[in-house]
């Protein structure tokens, strides 16, 4: 028999554990969408969305946890249309939404960036590239300087998706030193270079990071979005079946952006 936990237990322990309460985020953390009270079985996954809210109820979830809720800072709030039809299918099965942004992005143990940074067996690992006043992405140095293409065969292991890569080339100096902020952070790009990074990753590009990355010397690997942002709420699924004894199933909508 799996464990289980109360929802609002659940709640009050994730904003302990994860300290969501110290962020100003775009969006609410936390409980979304309240359903019933005794949790058994959780689905994880990276954005919450119409596909995942039908998934969760076929396969008879209690909760729905994710890195990207349904609401953010000026987007629709009315329950209709598209918003309705990713609602509806929660209500009617008495499913929970819990989502966590910035404090997955940040977090010292199991969060997006640590635990790519591990991956890539950096040392000498720090936090940088502060987002509304906390530090989210991390920063440091691999044992012996490596090359851009096999920077960007292990970005393609550890992210399961091709990088796009940008800036010197393969001519470029070796890579020591990495910095890494999932998700849509192309303007931490020029704190990387601040900092003395040699190559900079994180989930999407815009079009001025060519001449930036061409020009500043330093490398620029776009990983997806998605994909760079699948580490945390994987992870966070994990230590919650080990801790409460949930039954825990990651469901993966593979988004190329």
């Amino acid at each position: 028999m799996p464990g289980s936990i109360r929802r609002d237990e659940l709640a009050a322990y994730l904003e302990v554990y994860l300290d969501a309460a110290r962020d100003r985020d775009y969006g609410p953390n936390g409980i979304q969408v309240e359903g019933r009270e005794e949790i058994r079985r959780v689905i994880t996954a990276v954005s919450a969305c119409e596909e995942l809210s039908q998934r969760a109820r076929e396969l008879a979830a209690d909760a729905i946890l994710v890195h990207h809720g349904l609401y953010w800072d000026g987007a629709p709030a009315l329950l209709k249309g598209l918003m309705l039809r990713r609602v509806r299918p929660l209500i009617a099965g008495e499913i929970s939404l819990f989502a966590y942004h910035l404090p997955l992005d940040r977090h010292g143990e199991l969060g997006n960036n640590i635990l790519a940074a591990k991956a890539f067996g950096l040392e000498e690992i720090r936090s940088f590239a502060p987002h509304r006043g906390l530090e989210i992405g991390f920063r440091g140095k691999f044992p012996q300087p490596t090359s851009i293409g096999e920077l960007a065969l292990r970005c393609a292991e550890i992210y399961g998706q091709q990088p796009l890569v940008l800036g010197p080339g393969e001519a470029g100096r070796k890579v020591s030193s990495l910095g890494i902020v999932s998700g849509g952070a192309q303007r931490d790009f020029y704190v990387a270079i601040d900092a003395g990074c040699d190559a900079y990753i994180t989930g999407e590009v815009s079009e001025w990071v060519t001449n930036v990355a061409r020009e500043a010397g330093v490398h620029y690997l776009a990983a997806g979005h998605y994909a760079t942002e699948r580490l945390g709420i994987r992870a966070l699924g994990e230590h919650l079946a080990e801790k409460f004894g949930l039954e825990v199933t990651f469901v993966d909508l593979p988004n190329p952006v």
